[in-house]
């Protein structure tokens, strides 16, 4: 009579589900630290000890220190190429890019810019954070690029995808750093949400008269 072997191994989704939920416990208690000591002055040392973990798991799960405090990082990076490719039949790259911006202001979602003070004070304290999320807006910039290559079928040493995107990122970046500048100027988010939703009405509406049937789907 053949015997069963039991595997002790836990099932492929558990497995991945425990390690979201060690990320996101890392992730917590170090933007917890990152906010009450500053970014600069913790260390993955004082990390893995908040989160009870070695300081080996913290550099597994997240690479680079920066990691740790902008752990949504791919999430923003590709957030404007989404919104490209996902566009509406008949929507133009501008039109879906200010429509997706509206949406997200009203809903004051973190990928726009809506932190919260404490983590607004915390990128602003931090030569490194602010570095690096410099870095981010410029990999975001260069994915709306080639989303927007790939829309429209530009030849790869065309300039033109590159140039839109470069005056599309450059209005979101602008707008994503008037939203950390309200936020620690101690407004709340609906009046933030109001104010940049006017200041992206004209500063989009700036574009009109280049990109406005520009990669249309």
């Amino acid at each position: 009579m053949a015997t069963e072997t039991v595997s002790s191994a836990p099932p492929a989704g558990l497995r991945e589900s425990k390690k979201q939920e060690t990320r996101q416990l890392i992730s917590d208690h170090a933007t917890r630290l990152f906010i009450a000591q500053g970014f600069e002055q913790t260390t993955i040392a004082e990390i893995a000890a908040a989160a009870r973990v070695a300081k080996k798991t913290v550099t597994n799960y997240f690479p680079r220190k920066e990691d740790l405090a902008l752990d949504h990082q791919d999430a923003f990076i590709g957030s404007l190429a989404r919104t490209v490719t996902d566009r509406q039949a008949g929507e133009s790259a501008l039109a879906a890019l200010r429509r997706a911006f509206t949406d997200a202001a009203k809903a004051a979602e973190p990928v726009a810019g809506f932190s919260g003070p404490d983590f607004a004070g915390m990128i602003a304290d931090s030569p490194t954070l602010s570095a690096r999320l410099r870095d981010l807006h410029d990999l975001r910039e260069a994915a709306l690029a080639d989303a927007l290559a790939e829309a429209t079928g530009a030849a790869r040493d065309d300039i033109t995808p590159r140039t839109a995107a470069a005056l599309l990122g450059a209005v979101h970046r602008t707008l994503f750093q008037r939203i950390q500048e309200l936020t620690l100027a101690g407004q709340d988010n609906p009046r933030i949400s109001a104010t940049v939703t006017a200041a992206a009405d004209s500063a989009f509406g700036m574009l009109e008269p280049s990109l406005a049937d520009y990669a249309t789907a």
